[in-house]
């Protein structure tokens, strides 16, 4: 099983990045981009694990060692069975 997991900084957490991009982006025209939000993407894949067990192990794996809690929220997704 492969699963996606996104991680970005909660919506009260500035974001210096996402902001830097808004505006190389109105720079170049393209003025309809309200927001932007920077993140990462990890796609792991897990070996002998059914849904039941993934939806256990994931948030676990996520919330201890790829995103800080404090400052940061993450959302995740099987891509592959």
């Amino acid at each position: 099983m492969k699963v996606r997991i996104l991680v970005s900084f909660k919506d009260s957490v500035l974001d210096p990045q996402g902001q830097t991009v808004r505006n190389a982006l109105h720079t170049l025209g393209y003025e309809a981009v309200q927001d932007l939000r920077q993140g990462k993407v990890f796609e792991v894949e897990l070996a002998g694990v059914d849904r039941a067990a993934a939806e256990k192990l994931v948030p676990e794996i996520a919330g201890k060692v790829l995103a800080n809690p404090i400052i940061e929220k993450y959302t995740w997704s099987v891509i592959e069975e």
